[in-house]
């Protein structure tokens, strides 16, 4: 039976990966037996996914990125290009710390700009927006903007990646949002 996504010939997807409906991996890929990747996903040049990482649907992960064992990518998360994942905290090359790997999850709609690190163990909330370069070494929170490094909360911004000025007014959509024991919230309609 034919495979119900695309694979190009220069990647490599091992026997036991899970590949969902309408994905499509590109040149140099590779997809270890084990891992589970959703549907409509796109994975760009040299991706890596380890065997016990978890992709959902709808995800956009851009060249050079490596989702390691332990990190789990919700739907519609966008990776840019060469951004980072680890999955140990203190890493030595001779000693084995395989069973000490921390979780790192990545919420539903959130982004992550190129080059950034996110080091294991935290949480990037529903929609936030990581920018390019930064370094998170805390959970962030749901809508937050975050930048620098180490990576500090410079705002707000809308499910559409708008920056959300002091009304909380999305300029892209017209959403609405508040803040609720400093968490933004959207108001639904």
């Amino acid at each position: 039976m034919k495979p119900n996504y695309f694979t190009h010939p220069s990647a490599f997807v091992d026997e036991g990966a899970n590949i969902g409906d309408g994905t499509k991996i590109w040149h140099f890929c590779h997809v270890m037996s084990g891992a589970r990747i959703g549907n409509d996903c796109v994975l760009g040049q040299n991706v890596y996914i380890g065997g016990k990482a978890v992709v959902g649907k709808r995800v956009k992960i851009q060249n050079n990125v490596s989702v390691y064992d332990s990190v789990i990518l919700e739907d519609d998360v966008f990776c840019g290009p060469s951004c980072v994942f680890t999955n140990v905290v203190n890493p030595r090359s001779f000693v084995e710390r395989k069973t000490e790997y921390r979780e790192t999850r990545v919420k539903k709609g959130a982004s992550i700009g190129a080059n950034a690190t996110l080091v294991c163990g935290v949480t990037v909330g529903e929609y936030a927006l990581i920018g390019a370069g930064a370094v998170i070494t805390k959970n962030v929170k749901p809508y937050a903007l975050m930048v620098g490094v180490p990576a500090t909360q410079k705002g707000w911004v809308s499910r559409s990646g708008a920056i959300l000025n002091e009304s909380l007014t999305c300029p892209d959509t017209g959403e609405q949002y508040k803040l609720v024991n400093d968490q933004l919230e959207r108001i639904e309609s």
